[in-house]
């Protein structure tokens, strides 16, 4: 696969991210290279491995889901709000 500027272009559009000018060249190296990169994948031989070789029949452990409210970091971060009531943000009213 080619990367050129139109596809630079498509994939800013569909990332809604905006490259500078100066950085586009870069850009472009650096994808061209990830991309050799998976191409270089696409040549290794996994006939005879299991399609599942790197699952586990072990189940992921478990936690029982307990909340731990520690009031000091509330108080901490409302201590920096311009105003705050009862454990509350205070904000101007914006719906009339």
């Amino acid at each position: 696969m080619q990367i050129d500027e139109t596809l630079l272009q498509r994939l800013e559009k569909l990332s809604y991210l905006q490259i500078p000018q100066e950085h586009r060249e870069e850009m472009i190296a650096q994808l061209s290279e990830i991309v050799s990169f998976v191409d270089n994948l696409s040549e290794l031989s996994t006939e005879g491995v299991d399609a599942s070789f790197a699952m586990s029949d072990a189940a992921t452990a478990l936690r029982e889901d307990i909340g731990n409210v520690d009031r000091t970091i509330n108080d901490t971060i409302l201590s920096h709000a311009p105003h705050s009531q009862e454990h509350f943000f205070i904000v101007p009213k914006i719906i009339e």
